[in-house]
């Protein structure tokens, strides 16, 4: 019997195409040690462009001939034509973690890795993830959302109660279009950069905290969350130089040093309840921010974690007790076609 293909899917249309190769290859890595099916990678578009054609990654790593899956789950170009079994879509931002791709293969009934359309959007606006962590009850930083530069006062509003503030452009991955704020002269300038990355900006109280991410995911038929990790970046702000360039100077830990059980447990309960209430699927890095007064603020949630080098999300896990390449594995046979 012939073995069934998996669609790796990579790239993308967005800022973080490149991250999204790495990751990929993290991937690939992983699914051909599973060794039951074969891999066909596709890349999404190229870097800063406006190019959203899928196009076939051959052995050596070049860029072959487009393709597209039709409506009968076959991946299909000019000398291709292959049925497709299952789709991992690693994709770090659109069209994957804003479930475009995902809203296509529920149409065609063709099983994906990670989360569902819906969740994914939710995930993926800033400001859409804070109101459902309100109606949750879970604590987050204050904040004001903006849907035009009219609504600037808002922010102004904002800065003026806590002194300083972060702007964020809703729909963007990676801290792009994201600025402190700690002068109310640089406001409106960055309120207007961050509207070129966004329909919608998110304005909120900035703290001096420590930056910790729990992997989040499900493995045979529980959700799990590891104990935290820390990001320790030597600047004032997370940058997407700080997180990918090969130079940067952020260190992260597995295991977030000089936390209380109380307070782990308190953050993994929050993010097994944002799981389970978003309706979250597979995978997930939730990440918190905890300040020296004991504060914890849900910050947001990636529904597609990173997977390059440096990412925390696989290296909590197997410090958690699970085998990644167990963890996909699992997945894959259950949903496979």
């Amino acid at each position: 019997m012939s073995k069934k293909n998996i669609l790796l899917l990579c790239g993308g249309s967005g800022t973080e195409h490149e991250v999204s190769v790495v990751s990929a290859k993290f991937l690939e890595k992983n699914l051909k040690e599973i060794g039951l099916y074969n891999v066909i990678k596709v890349e999404i578009g190229k870097p800063k462009t406006n190019d959203k054609t899928f196009r076939l990654v051959n052995a050596d790593g070049s860029l072959g001939e487009a393709v597209e899956i039709n409506s009968h789950r076959q991946l299909v170009g000019a000398k291709t034509k292959e049925d497709i079994h299952y789709v991992v879509p690693c994709i770090h931002g659109p069209p994957g973690e804003t479930g475009e791709i995902q809203t296509y293969l529920e149409l065609i009934s063709l099983p994906y890795f990670g989360c569902g359309p819906e969740a994914s959007l939710i995930c993926f606006n800033k400001v859409t993830s804070k109101l459902w962590f309100n109606a949750l009850d879970i604590p987050n930083t204050p904040f004001e959302f903006l849907t035009s530069i009219e609504d600037a006062p808002k922010a102004h509003k904002l800065f003026d109660t806590h002194g300083s503030v972060f702007v964020k452009a809703a729909s963007q991955g990676s801290s792009v279009g994201c600025y402190p704020v700690s002068k109310k002269s640089d406001l409106d300038a960055a309120l207007k950069n961050a509207f070129t990355f966004s329909e919608y900006v998110l304005v909120e109280k900035m703290v001096t905290a420590r930056e910790l991410e729990i992997s989040t995911y499900e493995f045979e038929g529980k959700v799990h969350a590891s104990v935290p990790g820390e990001i320790n970046c030597p600047t004032a702000f997370y940058s997407y130089d700080e997180k990918y360039d090969p130079n940067s100077k952020t260190t992260t830990e597995v295991v977030a040093p000089n936390l209380s059980t109380e307070t782990i447990e308190l953050m993994r309960g929050y993010a097994i309840k944002t799981f389970k209430a978003l309706k979250l699927r597979h995978q997930s890095r939730i990440d918190f921010f905890y300040t020296d007064k004991g504060e914890i603020y849900l910050n947001e949630i990636n529904t597609f974690p990173g997977a390059t080098p440096i990412s925390m999300f696989p290296k909590m896990m197997e410090n958690n007790g699970h085998s990644y390449l167990k963890f996909i594995s699992d997945i894959v046979q259950k949903n496979i076609l």
